[in-house]
């Protein structure tokens, strides 16, 4: 992969990460199916009335107080990932698409879970359709891989899913992105959702540890949404 392509992903990803910030600020509430367009040091409306993007520096327009993620977190994070995505040949086809476009919602996402431990519905119903939409234009085009596959994949792990939030306490959010992470790792192959689930749970795992070591308390959660993602982007792209 060319120099140009990885920096041209770099920038898209940046442009992606900033218009996910008011976003991140928006839904990082703890009460499901709301959101804030106040800034809660002075009230002033920073998101809300009409498409508009937040400040890199994560700061209130108004009063200049901290708001949201911190400073370029949002895009510096969206924007090495694209850049990961292009250095390992994710560029060009409808399933690369659906790649970048399941890191744009699952980084915003994953901040968001991180923040209040939890997945909006505005913000999964759409990865998922998205996913599927640009699978559907990767099959249509004839480009390796199965729609079928992906479409029992997604079915498989949301099953999973299902059931792990019915006697582990799994979120409900998390349930509700599997269909696009399944879709995403079933394409290729079944061997990919295989591995792409676990590596999820293994990432999880080993971050539960580094924290209990730190001295977290143990009757704390752990979000679970950014593991799900990076895992299953980690083996999409290695496959």
């Amino acid at each position: 992969m060319s120099v140009l392509s990885v920096t041209l992903s770099a920038a898209v990803g940046a442009f992606a990460g900033a218009v996910a910030r008011p976003a991140v600020f928006a839904r990082s509430v703890p009460a499901p199916g709301l959101s804030r367009n106040e800034c809660p040091h002075c009230g002033t409306r920073v998101t809300g009335r009409r498409f508009r993007l937040l400040p890199a520096s994560g700061r209130c327009p108004a009063c200049a107080e901290r708001i949201g993620p911190p400073a370029f977190s949002v895009e510096m994070t969206t924007a090495a990932v694209f850049a990961a995505l292009a250095a390992w040949g994710a560029a060009g086809n409808w399933f690369a698409a659906a790649q970048y476009w399941l890191t744009a919602c699952g980084i915003t996402l994953a901040l968001i879970d991180l923040a209040v431990q939890r997945l909006p519905d505005v913000l999964t119903l759409p990865a998922c359709a998205g996913t599927f939409l640009l699978l559907a234009g990767a099959a249509l085009a004839g480009e390796p891989g199965s729609l079928g596959r992906a479409t029992a994949a997604a079915a498989v792990l949301t099953l999973v899913f299902l059931l792990l939030a019915a006697v582990a306490g799994l979120g409900l959010g998390d349930v509700k992105l599997a269909p696009a992470v399944g879709a995403l790792l079933g394409w290729s192959s079944w061997t990919g959702l295989w591995w792409g689930a676990a590596a999820g749970f293994v990432l999880g795992a080993v971050c539960a540890v580094i924290l209990l070591a730190a001295g977290r308390d143990r009757r704390s959660q752990v979000a679970f949404g950014p593991f799900m993602v990076a895992g299953a982007l980690a083996v999409s792209v290695a496959g």
